[in-house]
């Protein structure tokens, strides 16, 4: 098969790679939308150990069962594989599993390419009206799902709704489409990069800000940096709620003291439950979440482009969806 692969840093190359072996209650699927994620970014730029080199990348992915009785069944892929046996696991908290795998992390090889295996477990299936390109949305929009289902959890009763969420990227876009899904209808997206401000505005219909900057209940930091980690601290209302879902960098920003003195529930958000992702999958399928018409589709083979213009800050729109067979 032909797969995108890391080869080094700021090095992917479209390429023959072994076609992958069907494993004991597994499918095999032929990969016809794949996301780039901000993770495979930070790999890209050899910023994540979990990622080396050589591995085939990419982890938002839908496609078609090839063989077996399955055959021909449209489904998109929850990555995220887990024991079902732990603590976490029996409590349906499959994220938090001590064994959990990814694909596109070693030791799995992700969906950069043209075909794939995964548990019957893990696919949702795709109704015959909803593009695979849509459905390849399911991943990163479950991230944000998450998040913003645990901020909305922890929020006092007593308080307004109103949300900031600081990065206009897919997981900030997606963040703000799950809290407005949820009932919070006040949602503002902080994002620096005009280009995609302007995208956010006339094409996703968001209410958008240079950069964060008010007082707001529900505060999503889906970029992870000290600097958003900072601008989250001073825009959360006294008695709000802080989710963190950016993985930007590890250490400073939170002001504790102002958090601490005005309660601040700050809460750390990773990937999503089994329930996480089909809920996002429905949401997607019942247009809960809108038109989803904010991504951009280039080749597999493109693939290195497109990473290169994503970190240029050339691309308006907040997610690329990769074609291995264009």
């Amino acid at each position: 098969m032909k797969a995108l692969v890391y080869d080094g840093v700021e090095t992917l190359n479209f390429r023959d790679m072994p076609d992958p072996v069907i494993g004991t209650g597994e499918h095999l699927i032929k990969v016809e939308a794949v996301g780039i994620c901000g993770s495979d970014m930070h790999a890209f730029l050899g910023h994540d150990a979990r990622r080396p080199a050589p591995l085939i990348l990419g982890h938002e992915a839908a496609g078609v069962i090839v063989g077996g009785e399955m055959d021909g069944r449209r489904v998109t892929v929850n990555p995220l594989v887990t024991c079902m046996t732990c603590d976490a696991c029996k409590a349906g908290r499959v994220n938090l599993c001590p064994n959990r795998e990814i694909i596109s992390m070693m030791p799995r090889e992700g969906a950069f390419a043209q075909f794939i295996t995964m548990p019957d477990s893990n696919l949702v299936t795709v109704p015959d009206d909803i593009p695979l390109s849509k459905a390849a949305l399911a991943e990163p929009l479950a991230v944000s799902w998450h998040a913003a289902r645990l901020a909305l959890e922890a929020l006092h009763p007593s308080m307004a709704k109103r949300a900031l969420v600081i990065g206009g990227g897919a997981i900030g876009l997606a963040a703000a489409l799950a809290l407005k899904a949820m009932g919070a209808n006040d949602v503002t997206i902080a994002e620096p990069n005009e280009t995609r401000r302007a995208y956010l505005n006339k094409t996703c219909g968001q209410k958008t800000l240079a950069q964060a900057d008010g007082q707001f209940e529900i505060v999503i930091d889906a970029v992870g940096y000290a600097a958003t980690r900072a601008a989250a601290s001073a825009c959360a209302m006294p008695g709000g709620v802080i989710a963190h879902v950016g993985l930007g960098e590890d250490d400073g920003g939170l002001d504790v003291r102002r958090m601490t003195l005005q309660e601040i529930t700050f809460i750390g958000t990773y990937t999503y439950t089994s329930q996480d992702f089909r809920d996002t999958a429905q949401a997607i399928f019942d247009g809960r979440l809108g038109a989803l018409d904010w991504t951009e589709t280039r080749g597999l083979n493109e693939g290195q482009g497109a990473f290169e213009d994503l970190r240029a800050g050339k691309v308006a729109a907040p997610k690329i969806i990769l074609d291995p067979w264009n």
